[in-house]
């Protein structure tokens, strides 16, 4: 596998949702009890398929699954207004080894990015609420970019407003979209799974896959 070496690294860039914060099971939860209490089509392998990707690409694959009647605007309210209490609450809990990871690269001098699919009047507050927001130097949202995840223009944005070359940044990512973004961004790139396996063309390319985030703190302090 093609682990980075830390000497290289000039800038890191997080993925938020499943990477960052524990909150992918939430929102996967909250969609489905959405779907059961409206009456909307739902099924897991569907949902699943949503993970990582952008408002615009959700539609695609809600209306590409269900039909054109797919009624995307409602679900997205409803979705909306329940995670959105969720998020007020400040409940939603951190991944292992966020603060160590963040505390390393901080002693170390090196930029922290994210670069999410979430919008960004959503990712703001849920960053800050958990005290990480003050503690990155730029985030990039998925309605910032033309095209979401796995195409590669999220982390090019992130790595041009850091003020770094693409292959000199460590892009960490748990979704398969999200990894495959990153590569075609020629950067170096950890998955650190949540919901989601790697998948077949992931482990073809080589791209090393960590249990948590401690694993990244471990490769940067042993160096």
């Amino acid at each position: 596998m093609n682990w980075f070496k830390p000497d290289t690294i000039a800038a890191v860039i997080f993925d938020m949702d499943g990477l960052l914060l524990d909150s992918e099971q939430i929102a996967y939860d909250i969609g489905k009890q959405v779907s059961i209490d409206l009456g909307i089509p739902w099924t897991h392998e569907v949902a699943i398929q949503l993970i990582g990707r952008n408002s615009r690409e959700h539609e695609s694959l809600l209306k590409g699954a269900f039909g054109d009647d797919y009624p995307l605007e409602v679900h997205q309210a409803e979705f909306g207004r329940r995670y959105e209490a969720v998020i007020a609450t400040g409940t939603i809990p951190l991944k292992p080894g966020v603060y160590a990871l963040f505390d390393t690269l901080e002693a170390l001098g090196i930029p922290r990015g994210v670069a999410t699919s979430t919008r960004r009047s959503r990712a703001l507050p849920k960053l800050d609420a958990v005290g990480l927001l003050a503690r990155v130097d730029q985030v990039v949202t998925g309605d910032e970019v033309s095209q979401g995840k796995p195409a590669p223009d999220i982390y090019l944005e992130a790595a041009a407003r850091l003020g770094a070359d693409p292959v000199s940044c460590l892009a960490l990512e748990d979704s398969n979209a999200g990894v495959r973004a990153a590569h075609a961004a020629r950067m170096q790139v950890v998955m650190v799974p949540d919901l989601l396996e790697p998948a077949e063309d992931i482990r073809s390319a080589g791209i090393p896959v960590a249990d948590s985030l401690l694993d990244i703190v471990t490769r940067f302090t042993r160096q």
